[in-house]
């Protein structure tokens, strides 16, 4: 009897605390400037319900996150500096978080949350740096860094592709609030890395509607390198986030789930075009302060203070500490964490921490920013209170402070990368100063190659995919673009021709392939083959399968990305790979027409028992 009843009291405490654990929601914006907000100052577009979120909860006056995508990603999701957790770039492997690092989502599912991510994903592709090897359950979106398809996209459930039907922020948002109802009777954090403003400029008509022939009256400060045409894509692609921000907010008032969840907003990098920001120098791809300041605005309603700001400077890596801690959530990761805990701060206690500095790193040009100051990347210093736009370099009127900063960046750098940081070239006085590249790599930046193969055939996850971005095209082919991400190849010809993924199987077995394909009708029949160390897999491309580039969903014109065609599924058979690292190579024997098909990616799929 005494046991019952303490079984009794166990499953009571069990089922409060369960149902005292906030929710989590996460809505991260792809490219938005701190200046794309109305609720910032701009006039050229209202976002209410970003307002709201914002007035309703905690606004982050000085929130730093990276001048490029996955880069910020890796930081949110690790609470440590991108570069320690092997984020080096943004496409052909150099995205991938490392698969030692431990996520946000590791430690919310292993305190029993439900876990789910909707949306552009950017810090690798093949299982184990897929979604769902990173603590989501749940994963609908794209995993590489941009996508040319965003009316009807093809998609990814879970490892499957999918072809979706709508505006690709819509359906993503759509499935954001199926999984939310879902499991709103238990808790879930929630991912929803939204895949606009970043181009291709592509918006439904409702919203373009609204900005298509509206004045641009504010203006970027290099005004003369504003595309308007771009700025208004952008405003109508903003005006699209904010009515899903809002549709998120209503799914969870109408599930009356708004009181105990924890919502979070905020942005990946600078703006991607020349366009009011504030009168901040720089933009995405910068890391000066227009190109790393972020909107963040947090909402826990009754418990973070309405209409409350955050003064102290704080970064992507801070959310994971911050957030886990609101939901007394333990972190998982074993590594030193390099973000900061504000929770004390959001709910109204005493902060008891001290001055830090933040380090904005973009292929080798690093700056540092204090809470007064920010050191640029050419060694130059700013006072950020006196000259928030980065217009006086102080660095004659300031040594100390420069020279305690140049200390700082070196320190780090030298625990990252074991080697002294060398400053980029530039600088000088004034807005326009430190843009200078130096020639060649910087000799005190990280190397940009990645010798990491792509990993093929777990058992918990049988489906590879391997697409164009992460091969190497040989002799004349090439890719449809120059940005990699969302590329397939073209002017495949020859028999000395051909495309190599560096590959490193897990599980020896047989594989199905796969070839997602197009090929003009006359050209049909060329006989293909896909090797590795030995193993073979032959067929013939065919049907003939060439619908014309989908070349009419843009409002602006598209600038080094692909324009993307429909491609079908070409079945090579089976081949039996080995448990090693080689090259998977596809080449043509026989090429009875002009070309042999362009290829979007390979699938491999493990045959399991």
């Amino acid at each position: 009897m005494l046991h019952r009843f303490c079984l009794l009291v166990s499953l009571l405490v069990c089922t409060h605390l369960h149902a005292a654990a906030p929710n989590v929601v996460v809505m991260l914006a792809d490219d938005s400037g701190w200046g794309d907000y109305s609720i910032h100052g701009n006039t050229n577009l209202k976002t209410p319900n970003i307002d709201k979120l914002a007035q309703s909860g905690a606004q982050f006056d000085r929130f730093f996150v990276c001048a490029l995508c996955a880069p910020t990603r890796g930081e949110f999701l690790t609470g440590r500096y991108h570069s320690r957790g092997g984020v080096k770039g943004v496409s052909t492997g150099l995205e991938r978080l490392n698969t030692d690092e431990k996520t946000i989502a590791d430690a919310f599912l292993a305190a029993g949350y439900s876990t789910g991510a909707f949306g552009k994903w950017h810090n690798g592709s093949q299982w184990p740096y897929h979604p769902n090897a990173r603590g989501f359950q749940e994963y609908v979106g794209y995993t590489a860094g941009h996508w040319g398809e965003y009316f009807d996209p093809p998609l990814e459930h879970n490892g499957r592709m999918f072809r979706a039907k709508g505006f690709i922020v819509d359906v993503l948002v759509g499935k954001a609030m199926e999984f939310i109802e879902a499991n709103r009777e238990k808790p879930f954090f929630c991912y929803i890395p939204l895949t606009t403003p970043h181009s291709p400029f592509s918006v439904p008509d409702e919203h373009w509607d609204k900005f298509k022939d509206s004045p641009v009256t504010m203006r970027g400060e290099e005004g003369e390198k504003e595309d308007l045409a771009v700025s208004r894509t952008v405003l109508a692609m903003m005006d699209n986030i904010d009515v899903n921000v809002g549709r998120v907010l209503k799914k969870l008032d109408d599930l009356k789930l708004s009181e105990n969840t924890i919502v979070v907003y905020f942005s990946d990098n600078g703006p991607n075009s020349f366009r009011w920001n504030g009168g901040m120098k720089g933009k995405k791809g910068t890391t000066d302060e227009g190109g790393v300041r972020s909107a963040l605005f947090m909402r826990w309603p009754g418990k973070i203070k309405e209409g409350s700001r955050v003064t102290r400077i704080s970064g992507a890596i801070d959310l994971l500490p911050t957030l886990t801690a609101l939901a007394g959530v333990k972190p998982v990761s074993t590594k030193p964490l390099d973000g900061w805990d504000f929770s004390t701060l959001l709910l109204g206690g005493e902060w008891k921490r001290g001055p830090r500095e933040l380090m904005n790193y973009n292929g080798g040009r690093l700056s540092v920013r204090s809470e007064t100051h920010r050191l640029d990347a050419s060694g130059v210093l700013y006072d950020m209170v006196a000259d928030p736009n980065q217009t006086k370099d102080v660095t004659a009127e300031q040594p100390q402070i420069a020279a305690e900063l140049a200390a700082k960046a070196t320190a780090w750098h030298q625990e990252v990368f074991g080697k002294p940081y060398v400053p980029a070239a530039g600088g000088g006085k004034g807005k326009g100063q430190g843009k200078a590249k130096p020639k060649g790599k910087n000799p005190g930046a990280e190397p940009f190659e990645d010798d990491r193969p792509y990993p093929v055939g777990y058992t918990e996850f049988p489906i590879t995919m391997l697409p164009a971005r992460d091969g190497v095209p040989h002799g004349e082919v090439k890719r449809s673009s120059n940005a990699p991400n969302c590329s397939y190849f073209v002017n495949w010809r020859t028999k000395e021709d051909s495309m190599t993924w560096d590959i490193e199987v897990h599980t020896a077995g047989e594989y199905e392939v796969n070839i997602d394909y197009a090929c003009p009708e006359a050209d049909a029949g060329a006989l293909v083959e896909l090797s590795f160390e030995g193993a073979l897999a032959t067929g013939k491309v065919g049907p003939g399968w060439y619908p014309p580039l989908e070349d009419d969903q843009d409002r602006a014109p598209r600038k080094g990305e692909s324009y993307m065609r429909d491609f079908h599924s070409l079945p090579l058979g089976t081949i039996n790979l080995s448990a090693k690292r080689g090259l998977l190579t596809l080449r043509a024997l026989e090429i009875p027409g002009q070309t042999v098909m362009e290829v979007r990616r390979v699938t491999l799929t493990l045959k399991t028992k």
